[in-house]
């Protein structure tokens, strides 16, 4: 899978999958954000890390080995989180 870099307002970097179902986030604070758009085309947050402990760069690394799944929540599991 690969990521597509947009912008999105008090995020550093905000990389969508090729679909636009789910992006990946660094906020200006350090935090590590996995979303999903919601039906109404806002982003929901999945999941949060500290950049320190897991970073973007770590998460999209490891995102670009798989397909895209459908369902966006998937992309946890393939991060292997709970």
């Amino acid at each position: 899978m690969y990521f597509v870099t947009s912008k999105k307002a008090g995020y550093v970097l905000f990389c969508m999958t090729p679909s636009g179902r789910a992006a990946v986030g660094l906020t200006e604070g350090q935090k590590v954000h996995l979303f999903e758009r919601a039906r109404g085309g806002d982003w929901t947050v999945l999941r949060e890390w500290n950049a320190s402990e897991r970073s973007h760069t770590d998460i999209l690394i490891a995102l670009g080995d798989h397909t895209e799944p459908d369902d966006p929540k998937r992309l946890l599991d393939l991060l292997g989180t709970p």
